[in-house]
């Protein structure tokens, strides 16, 4: 079963909220980020001009998680920017 955009944007949305509120993430979720973003950016789908600036950023996060050495350090720097992409996508599914 292929997930639709929303899916794909809810999923996004849940993982970084994890991340937020348990300030760290699992390797496995980082590549889970880069592969939605791949498949939302690839889908062509997104309209909102916000989130598509956006994605690469987002995508950026998880490769850089991917290879982090420490996962709290990376997730706490970026928490103030997951939270503005959990804004952008709330924004997205609302429209």
């Amino acid at each position: 079963m292929t997930l639709t955009v929303n899916h794909q944007l809810a999923l996004l949305y849940d993982l970084l909220g994890e991340h937020t509120e348990y300030c760290c993430g699992e390797i496995a979720e980082y590549q889970q980020i880069k592969r939605l973003v791949q498949s939302l950016m690839a889908k062509n789908s997104i309209t909102d001009e916000q989130l598509l600036e956006l994605l690469p950023e987002i995508y950026d996060y998880g490769r850089q998680g991917e290879i982090a050495q420490n996962l709290t350090e990376h997730t706490t720097m970026n928490k103030v920017n997951i939270e503005n992409w959990m804004s952008a996508i709330t924004h997205v599914n609302l429209h």
